[in-house]
């Protein structure tokens, strides 16, 4: 059984049906922690070793956000500048990261729709995405496809339902089974 580590990042949380749904659909789960950010370094004073810590002991890491301005929010953003540093994430000496698995798991207020070539913001999820795989390819890591819940200004709670049971099953297959190539994003 792999051991999974949350990053979650939301800066208003407080107002995220969409977001605490998700975290509720796996809330008690073995092998499943949740890190909140936002709630540990309200200063952006991360602790960098305690952070390191705790990715060491994972198997899979996620990123889970909103989509903010076509990133992630500035806490995460500023984890990973401080937390995935030379020599220990990636460099020559830099292998604690080497081949443990990373995603996104994502929500945005556009649909599906707005996020393709022919849609109002021009490119696709995965495309605006691409920092994180890099990202994630620096530091010899094994990039997964995003988890996007999409539409979330509108969602009806039956659609939000099934895609918080889309999540749990999605962490359980991953921290239960064999993860094979179908989930790997292609460079």
């Amino acid at each position: 059984m792999r051991k999974i580590l949350i990053l979650f990042a939301h800066p208003k949380f407080e107002h995220s049906d969409i977001h605490a749904r998700l975290l509720a659909s796996i809330s008690g789960l073995e092998n499943i922690l949740v890190r909140d950010l936002y709630e540990l370094y309200p200063d952006f004073q991360i602790d960098v070793q305690k952070e390191q810590e705790v990715i060491f002991e994972a198997d899979i890491l996620i990123w889970q956000h909103p989509i903010y301005w076509y990133s992630c929010p500035p806490l995460l953003k500023q984890w990973i500048d401080l937390v995935l540093e030379f020599g220990w994430a990636y460099g020559k000496s830099g292998v604690y990261l080497k081949d443990k698995y990373i995603f996104n798991a994502v929500s945005s207020g556009g649909s599906a729709e707005v996020y393709s070539h022919t849609g109002r913001n021009r490119y696709t999820l995965e495309e605006f995405l691409r920092p994180f795989e890099q990202t994630a390819y620096l530091c010899n890591m094994r990039y997964l496809k995003p988890f996007h819940v999409a539409g979330t200004h509108n969602i009806p709670k039956e659609d939000l339902d099934r895609k918080a049971m889309e999540y749990r099953n999605f962490l359980l297959k991953l921290r239960d089974k064999p993860i094979e190539e179908p989930f790997i994003q292609k460079p």
